[in-house]
């Protein structure tokens, strides 16, 4: 029995090590390539906001929604980005507290100002990989800045990596909530495992 104890705490040590060496991987590989400041941000044509909904599921304000609201609005204004690919999933019928994130997020830029033909929908992104992949096989994009969190920007700049895109991130701020922040830390080290998996079954995870 203690055999099979030692050698269950030596499988579980070393997929914690694996995961632990993905989530770092993926993290190195932006390294240089993410921005906290607007004016280090290189001008590019098209911004890529991978989108979220303004309320959680458990229909609590979602700040992470805001502070991408907010940078996209940064870059726009800047002079950073000429257009605006608004990238999400129309939820209103399949979740609680669902939302047309496209739609929404329109609404929330023009609102700010940002002329609403400068911003494309696109009804495809409800994963990472699909709204990367899009931006390449049907926009035609070589190069674009990710608009999102910091660990968000990094996980996609690693899959837009793989599409031959490149593509730097300007890192919109996180929640103000410290429970929301470890909850997406937590799932961000799983999404970078899955993220591997995709990677290599990419051809069959993406149909134009």
């Amino acid at each position: 029995m203690k055999k099979w104890i030692r050698i269950g705490s030596i499988f579980m040590a070393i997929i914690v090590l694996l995961v632990v060496v993905v989530y770092d991987v993926v993290s190195f590989n932006a390294s240089g390539r993410t921005f906290d400041d607007i004016g280090d941000v290189p001008p590019l044509k098209y911004g890529l906001l991978v989108a979220t909904s303004p309320i959680t599921p458990g229909g609590a304000r979602n700040f992470y929604f805001d502070n991408r609201i907010k940078a996209a609005d940064e870059l726009y204004k800047s002079g950073k980005v000429d257009f605006i690919i608004v990238s999400g999933g129309n939820y209103t019928q399949s979740q609680k507290n669902g939302y047309d994130e496209p739609k929404v997020i329109l609404d929330s830029l023009v609102a700010r100002g940002v002329l609403a033909d400068r911003i494309i929908l696109d009804y495809e992104g409800t994963r990472t990989l699909n709204s990367i992949a899009k931006a390449k096989m049907v926009y035609g994009l070589d190069s674009l800045i990710l608009i999102s969190q910091r660990y968000h920007n990094e996980r996609a700049i690693y899959l837009a990596d793989k599409y031959g895109i490149h593509a730097v991130g300007y890192n919109a701020q996180p929640s103000k909530n410290q429970c929301s922040r470890i909850k997406n830390t937590l799932r961000e080290y799983l999404a970078r495992v899955k993220m591997f998996i995709d990677v290599a079954n990419m051809s069959t995870n993406y149909v134009e």
